[in-house]
């Protein structure tokens, strides 16, 4: 039998495993945006049953004999299926030795822990998920403990699943580089910075209103009305089911027009990588292989570098206005400009402001690392969270639900995921300062021209990320390898012109 054809027998067996991923994903996101508070549980329970059906197709013999073989000899196999080979071997060399038993255990802890952490979030007490996240942490270090091969450390091989290469000396010195330089100029701010107008930023404004205004967004970025959904969560993320069907949620409060209008900006971000990576990839089931912090360079991309740029602004101005129905009729583009970006340390991670917000991933990172490691019990985590929000923000936590359960990433089995931030912060300045080297991009902006944006995006990020590791991936856009300083330069240039600062 010649590779092709074990190729064909195998990619047999892949769509059906990609079949009940899409399940398993559809099941999931009806639970976080549809599923009654009553019924949630019971959606997590079918998520793991379904499950089971996945575990016992990718342990089958016929699964492993076919992976193993492919892997120890790719020849005649195309450069999309011999990297679609090196992704599976991978995947099946980490789980290999999870028994269908453990499997469906670790599904079920972490299905049920998303109904315990909404549950606590709303009562705000800590002690209402504690014992779901005890469970999420030590099923995390069995599934490692059973690998054949892992890193120095539990939190190690956690970062090198999330981001390969990722290590814990790597982000060590990847945020002491933002701590050196965001600290003081935030001081500077505080202490020398101009006053700046935020009274209108809390005018209600209706939802229909803002629904408008998401939908006119995401139309704006340059996405595919006709594959593309928009619903709403409590904690807003963007998942898809291949390029033709992308599902975007947001959140709306009345009070907060512009947090929607960020949260869709960065949801929609993900969205476009999802729709316009190659189709050659998911024919080869080599797609959505890009790492978290390739995903959340884009997301943070349109949020911050190109939504809260003064290009933007001024070409949303009038239709924010128009959608608004007057409420924003007294103030300018500029106050605008400067409101939604105003520098000062908050409680929460998602409404942070661009030069903080850092601070915060440094936060849940340092906790993370702890925990994972065992350094710390989850009955700490508490109140080293308000300690750590008031020595690196100078603010004080009131409650568990504006603490250490404003986020959903701890209710699953995916701890390492918040450096991605961070990181996709630092990569997105770089990639941003080749891109102004081909076109304009904020004369681009200014004129409502996304798609030049996108399209560049396209070819020269979206096309390789599935097929390489972040390293290889931002020196085959930039020319070398991660630089803070673009990112940190950035950062400088723009709050001190914004703040008046000398």
């Amino acid at each position: 039998m010649t590779n092709q054809q074990k190729w064909k027998k195998l990619s047999k067996q892949l769509d059906e495993i990609a079949a009940y991923g899409r399940t398993l994903g559809k099941l999931s996101f009806d639970m976080e945006c549809c599923a009654p508070p009553e019924g949630i549980r019971k959606a997590g329970e079918d998520m793991s049953v379904v499950g089971k059906q996945l575990h016992r197709i990718t342990h089958s013999k016929r699964y492993e004999n076919l992976i193993e073989e492919l892997h120890a000899d790719s020849e005649g196999l195309s450069p999309v299926q011999k990297k679609a080979m090196e992704h599976l071997y991978e995947y099946y060399s980490k789980s290999k030795n999870i028994t269908a038993k453990l499997s469906y255990e670790m599904d079920l802890a972490s299905n049920r822990a998303y109904g315990d952490w909404l549950q606590a979030k709303k009562a705000s007490d800590f002690s209402q998920f504690r014992d779901s996240l005890e469970a999420l942490i030590r099923y995390t270090r069995i599934a490692i403990d059973l690998r054949d091969e892992k890193k120095g450390s539990y939190y190690d091989t956690c970062l090198d699943d999330i981001e390969k290469g990722g290590s814990i000396e790597q982000l060590d010195a990847f945020f002491a580089a933002l701590r050196a330089r965001i600290v003081p100029l935030l001081r500077r701010i505080r202490d020398e910075g101009k006053p700046i107008r935020e009274d209108f930023m809390s005018r209600p404004v209706a939802i229909a209103q803002q629904e408008a205004m998401s939908r006119y967004l995401l139309e704006l970025e340059g996405l595919r009305e006709s594959a593309l959904v928009l619903m709403t969560t409590e904690h807003p993320f963007t998942t898809n089911f291949g390029r033709e069907d992308v599902r975007v949620t947001t959140h709306y409060h009345e009070d907060s027009f512009i947090s929607n209008v960020f949260t869709t900006l960065h949801e929609g971000g993900h969205a476009l990588f999802m729709q316009n990576e190659p189709e050659e990839l998911q024919q080869n089931h080599c797609d959505n292989e890009m790492s978290n912090a390739m995903h959340e360079t884009i997301s943070r991309f349109y949020e911050n570098l190109i939504g809260r740029s003064e290009a933007f602004i001024h070409f949303v101005f009038p239709k924010l206005r128009e959608l608004a129905g007057g409420t924003f009729d007294d103030i300018s583009e500029r106050e605008l400009y400067e409101a939604v970006n105003i520098a000062r340390p908050s409680l929460i991670r998602t409404e942070a402001d661009e030069l903080s917000y850092c601070l915060h991933i440094m936060i849940r990172y340092e906790l993370e690392k702890a925990f994972i490691n065992g350094e710390i019990t989850v009955d700490e985590i508490p109140a080293l969270w308000s300690a750590k929000y008031k020595e690196y923000l100078g603010v004080d936590v009131p409650d568990d639900a504006r603490g250490c359960l404003q986020d959903v990433h701890w209710s699953g089995i995916s701890f390492g995921y918040f450096p991605s931030y961070a990181l996709g912060n630092a990569y997105g300045a770089q990639i941003l300062h080749t891109m102004e080297k081909d076109f304009d991009v904020f004369a681009a902006v200014e004129a409502g021209e996304l798609w030049k944006v996108r399209d560049w995006l396209t070819e020269r990020v979206f096309s390789i990320a599935s097929l390489t590791t972040p390293d290889e991936w931002i020196r085959a856009i930039t020319g070398e390898g991660l630089n803070v300083n673009y990112y940190l330069d950035y950062l400088e240039e723009k709050f001190t012109e914004i703040y008046g600062l000398k």
